[in-house]
């Protein structure tokens, strides 16, 4: 029967047209919410993982070419850039000459297919707030869509549960915030219940390449298409050295238990432990969320499951509306999609450049990616002109891409001779502005950096 609160919950969902597969699998994780679990990985239950590095392994032009000819890009397109203010898709900000996200993802997989001469299908998991304005900027690419495979598949949503009693909230001022996308390890799940998993079997395609929309590194290389087909692994994901900036985040671990890989989360982590996930030297890998998987190993694993991978619970505790925090709290139930490493036996890892992890995440992150650190070539692919990628730092005057945008009229400043800029207070940037070394711009009100000026440090 359930409790009642789940009950409702169910209702909700059917109601609102959500797939079965997805309630099936809400109604899982409902229930190890409501045994208390937290979904918690000590730090005694795990030890430090090493990997090999694509820098050391041999893939041939032909056999990457043909890795790549079995694949399918799958790019997480359900953000809204809610924390920097946004309230439609992150993937329609401006990049770079009046190109989005969106459309340099195009362009590359475009590029990709008439220089390898591949298929090479692109699909985007969008969420119910972004399908509509994603397809439409998509529009003018007559071209994207593979015959026989949707553009889009909808990432399903799940009912907020308020802390107290674990009900759906009930929001009616908006009626949209009670609901909450299921992170995005729903993208198993979705996959399975729109039969788009089984059309790409069907239609001849052996790997998927999943990545963030918002990682403009992340290109479906055939090195590293290459390097999964001849690994034989039903499931990896590339991972990068953790650096300072990446002290918070989640790493990968080996469970002591089982021998399995595991990617443990900040959300995971507890209190006691938050020194370890902090330690560099102890924990050095860190996931870009660019993972591969074979198709017909998914499928097998999900249906031996009933259509429920399994992935570990995260209990992310919010406000029901995020932008007040007198709203009531809520628990939105999410997984992570990297997380699936620990469900196949066999699964790898391997260490990539940098090159293949360019988040945005805030707006520190799109002045970098907006500045000089950057090139984007002929084939729409990052590359990094800097030795090393600046640290930013910028106040609250920015957080907003509205007012960031407003203090970088002229565009971003020349970055890659800097190695940190940090800005407290006001400041308005001219056109031409050169950053050089370690820069620290401070003041109590709002302040103007002319054209042509050159900051450095000393």
């Amino acid at each position: 029967m359930g409790s009642a609160g789940l009950n409702r919950a169910r209702q909700k969902m059917a109601d609102a047209g959500v797939d079965e597969v997805a309630i099936e699998t809400f109604a899982h994780y409902y229930r190890l919410l409501e045994h208390g679990e937290t979904g918690m990985v000590p730090e005694d239950s795990i030890e430090p993982l090493d990997m090999e590095k694509l820098a050391d392994v041999d893939v041939s032009e032909d056999d990457g070419v043909e890795a790549l000819r079995a694949t399918v890009v799958i790019k997480l397109n359900g953000g809204l850039g809610t924390s920097m203010g946004m309230d439609r898709a992150k993937s329609l900000l401006c990049v770079r000459r009046g190109l989005s996200f969106l459309d340099i993802i195009a362009r590359q997989v475009l590029h990709q297919r008439e220089r390898h001469g591949v298929t090479l299908p692109l699909i985007f998991m969008n969420s119910f707030r972004t399908s509509e304005d994603s397809m439409a900027a998509l529009a003018r690419y007559e071209d994207l869509a593979v015959e026989g495979l949707p553009l889009e598949f909808l990432q399903n949503r799940e009912p907020k549960l308020l802390v107290d009693d674990l009900a759906p909230v009930s929001w009616p001022k908006d009626p949209d915030l009670e609901w909450c996308p299921p992170g995005h390890g729903d993208v198993y799940t979705a996959l399975r219940g729109t039969g788009l998993l089984d059309s790409m079997i069907q239609a001849g395609y052996r790997y998927a390449f999943v990545a963030n929309s918002d990682n403009l590194g992340a290109v479906a290389d055939p090195r590293v298409a290459g390097w999964f087909a001849a690994s034989g692994a039903p499931f990896a994901i590339e991972a990068v050295r953790r650096t300072p900036s990446d002290r918070k985040g989640g790493h990968f671990a080996r469970r002591k238990l089982d021998g399995r890989i595991v990617l443990r989360e900040t959300a995971q982590t507890l209190p006691q432990d938050q020194e370890a996930l902090a330690d560099l030297d102890r924990h050095r890998f860190t996931s870009t969320n660019n993972l591969w998987f074979d198709l017909q190993a998914m499928k097998e694993a999900l249906d031996v499951r009933g259509g429920i991978l399994g992935l570990p619970l995260i209990r992310n505790v919010k406000h029901v509306d995020p932008g007040d925090a007198s709203s009531p709290k809520v628990i939105q139930v999410e997984t992570a999609m990297g997380a699936a490493i620990e469900v196949f036996e066999g699964a790898r890892t391997i260490e990539v450049g940098r090159d293949r992890f360019v988040p945005v995440k805030t707006t520190n992150d799109l002045l970098v990616l907006r500045s000089d650190v950057y090139d984007i070539g002929e084939d729409f692919q990052l590359d990094q002109t800097a030795e090393e990628v600046p640290f930013i730092e910028l106040d609250n005057h920015y957080k907003l891409v509205g007012e960031f945008d407003k203090r970088f009229p002229e565009g971003a400043p020349s970055l890659k001779e800097a190695t940190r800029l940090t800005v407290a207070g006001d400041w308005t940037f001219g056109r031409d502005v050169r950053v050089v070394g370690d820069v620290d711009l401070e003041s109590p009100s709002a302040q103007r950096v002319e054209s042509g000026t050159v900051l450095a440090d000393g």
